[in-house]
């Protein structure tokens, strides 16, 4: 009886076919290729990306990266994934460092958007694996119930409505917005 094994690929394959127009993430070897998530999706990153970026630019803080970043986050087999936004500290990443690469440090802050094709469960496990990895804030963003769910290490998710606050907590101190200001146009 004969088996076909599959060839993994490598953080360097991902980068390769990226530059050929495929576009999509790197688990454990394993291409799960990404669609373009839609307007309302691409309008809350813009949001969340502009109320993050007027905090953080000014304080000199670190730095924001949008989507068509990614995350290595395992070697033999590789892993590399793309969150939506993701925040580097000026501590993790430099302010003047340039990369063509991907990043090789976790994020302080991830955020995902959920998109009309994500399983609430899909997105509620790659914040997860976000957190296990060593991101100490992750925002799940639910368009649909305009609701955002805040995932931290060692503690229990807790989901914010829009009339709620949305809190850098120890990640970004002092950042407060309210989580209706996200999903305003």
């Amino acid at each position: 009886m004969a088996t076909t094994m599959t060839k993994l690929l490598t953080a360097d394959d991902l980068l390769r076919l990226s530059g050929e127009g495929v576009h999509g993430e790197l688990i454990r070897g394993v291409l799960y290729e990404t669609m373009p998530s839609g307007y309302a999706h691409s309008k809350i990153a813009a949001n969340l990306t502009i109320l993050l970026g007027s905090y953080i630019k000014p304080r000199r803080l670190g730095s924001l990266a949008t989507s068509d970043l990614g995350v290595w986050l395992e070697r033999d087999p590789d892993t590399v994934r793309e969150p939506d936004i993701a925040y580097f500290s000026a501590a993790k990443i430099p302010l003047d460092a340039m990369d063509s690469g991907y990043a090789e440090v976790p994020p302080d802050l991830v955020v995902e958007i959920v998109s009309p094709s994500d399983s609430r469960r899909e997105v509620a496990d790659k914040a997860r694996m976000w957190v296990r990895y060593g991101v100490d804030l992750v925002w799940v963003v639910q368009p649909d119930t305009r609701t955002v769910d805040v995932y931290e290490p060692g503690r229990a998710v807790v989901t914010l409505n829009e009339h709620d606050t949305l809190d850098g907590l120890a990640v970004l101190s002092g950042f407060t917005y309210a989580v209706s200001d996200i999903f305003d146009t």
